[in-house]
């Protein structure tokens, strides 16, 4: 019962995370990002809760989708104010345009060959 309920919380925190993720790039790279990947991601997330539904009452499947919504939401609030104190603003636009273009770039390299 407990690894049911641990493995349906890391689904929950797994797909919500990616697609919490979409939000952080520029509109471009969250486009391809969104075709991609938050598509999946949904899926991934009615999945999971059709699994918590299906094995747990529906109070235990209501209590892990929040627990691994607030999980998810914290890391991103902490890690954001982590980043904003140990870098620059500067810095931190570079390093995020340089990620963006690396997707883009992968994405096409993916559809491509």
């Amino acid at each position: 019962m407990i690894l049911k309920f641990t493995s349906f919380l890391i689904g929950i925190i797994w797909s919500y995370s990616l697609i919490k993720t979409q939000s952080v790039f520029s509109k471009k790279a969250g486009l391809i990002f969104k075709i991609f990947i938050t598509k999946v991601s949904w899926f991934t997330l009615i999945a999971a809760i059709y699994f918590g539904y299906k094995n747990f009452s529906i109070k235990l499947m209501f209590i892990g989708l929040v627990i691994g919504i607030l999980t998810v939401n914290l890391i991103f609030f902490l890690f954001k104010k982590f980043l904003i104190q140990k870098f620059s603003e500067k810095q931190l636009i570079l390093f995020k345009s340089f990620f963006e273009y690396t997707l883009i770039f992968w994405m096409i390299y993916y559809i491509f060959f």
